[in-house]
């Protein structure tokens, strides 16, 4: 039986695009912290929510931080 974590994680791998724009990076980015967070939190035996807030927070602004000059996107910027 699949967890609800390990549902939104996949989800959220699935969903997950590079983002040729900062709003898709942010989108992008905050999908996958989310993901990532809610699974280490459930691993860990922390609040799955609260692991998901946090790695949606972090992802979201890491996302809206980086430049489509500084990562490989195949020459499309």
């Amino acid at each position: 039986m699949l967890k609800p974590t390990m549902i939104v994680l996949a989800a959220a791998l699935a969903l997950a695009a590079c983002g040729r724009d900062t709003g898709g990076r942010a989108l992008s980015g905050g999908l996958l912290g989310a993901g990532a967070g809610a699974g280490i939190s459930a691993i860990t035996g922390g609040n799955a929510a609260t692991g998901a807030l946090i790695g949606g927070a972090v992802g979201a602004v890491g996302g809206a931080a980086t430049s489509c000059h500084t990562i490989n996107l195949g020459g499309r910027c």
